[in-house]
């Protein structure tokens, strides 16, 4: 198997939560009433819960693309040689930041990582930090996914992770509140909880794109959970250049002629994206960024919605 052994006793169906008897290709669920059995696939067990996810067990064991497609080798020189319209401005330092509150919680931080078949943005330094324990996860086969799971039925035990993180991931879900119940759930008391989510983005993932939070919105998703930091992660440079590209490919019905331009609209746009250093952490910056980010610690104590409104911070 690829996941850490430490995880081997917190694994529960993630149909009625009970635990399973695990075996080398599979993992059988002990309640009688349930029984269900989960292959593993290439040494990563396939834990979702069909009736309550867009994948079905099938999609992996026969290893469809799912959420991603396989790129060319050509695609794949030509992303390094064109400059990138995007620009995470805060990952790098928010995940410094996270390192230092999770040393202080425990000697060796359990960490959850929802959508980890590939590494995130500025995640490196936080990845390769050596106390931390990480469970990888995602509904896509990947260079670094340990287990398949659907976010909506996490198959975890209660209060097992010291932190859990979801870069780029809520808008891709069917029902983000109930995937961030379940990340409340997982999470030991006084867990924590790092997430990026797009605001000002056109669609980046086809049919499995689904939502968009403003600043408050994001906020009002986490309501669980204590705020210790949020803002904008990308901002309103990389906004307009976002738009100005899909400006430009909705002249276009052909998904070849739109790979064709995208050249032409990077070259002439990823400028932009520079002027987010410096207009990140401006007021104006949180009614239009690209998108926003949040760490917050569990609590039981919801934030209500009146104070939800204090917590505007914009200019309009």
């Amino acid at each position: 198997m690829n996941y850490p052994k430490e995880f081997q006793n917190y694994f529960r169906c993630p149909d009625c939560y009970h635990r399973f008897l695990i075996e080398k290709d599979s993992f059988i669920c002990k309640n009688p009433d349930c029984g269900k059995i989960y292959p593993v696939v290439n040494d990563i067990p396939v834990l979702i819960n069909e009736s309550n996810s867009v994948f079905t067990i099938q999609d992996f064991v026969e290893q469809r693309n799912t959420t991603f497609k396989n790129e060319s080798y050509f695609y794949k020189i030509f992303r390094k040689i064109i400059p990138s319209s995007g620009n995470n401005i805060k990952a790098k330092s928010n995940y410094q930041n996270l390192l230092l509150y999770l040393k202080k919680q425990s000697s060796n931080p359990k960490v959850l990582i929802l959508g980890g078949s590939i590494m995130g943005n500025g995640i490196e330094n936080f990845i390769n930090e050596s106390i931390l324990i990480f469970l990888e996860t995602d509904v896509t086969f990947g260079p670094r996914t340990q287990v398949i799971v659907d976010a909506h039925n996490i198959p975890i035990e209660d209060f097992t992770f010291d932190c859990v993180i979801v870069q780029a991931v809520l808008e891709h879900v069917v029902d983000p509140y109930r995937c961030v119940s379940e990340i409340h759930r997982v999470l030991k008391k006084d867990g924590l909880v790092y997430a990026e989510t797009p605001f000002m983005q056109q669609v980046h993932l086809g049919k499995y794109d689904f939502h968009r939070f403003t600043y408050l919105g994001h906020r009002r998703l986490f309501r669980n959970f204590t705020e210790i930091e949020s803002g904008a992660v990308c901002g309103t440079g990389m906004s307009l250049a976002w738009a100005y590209s899909h400006f430009i490919f909705s002249f276009f019905s052909s998904k070849k002629m739109r790979k064709l331009l995208i050249p032409l609209t990077n070259l002439t746009s990823f400028f932009w994206k520079y002027f987010d250093y410096y207009l990140i952490n401006k007021p104006g910056t949180l009614d239009a960024a690209s998108g926003y980010y949040f760490l917050g610690k569990k609590s039981e104590l919801p934030i209500s919605d009146k104070e939800l409104l204090k917590q505007y911070k914009g200019l309009l």
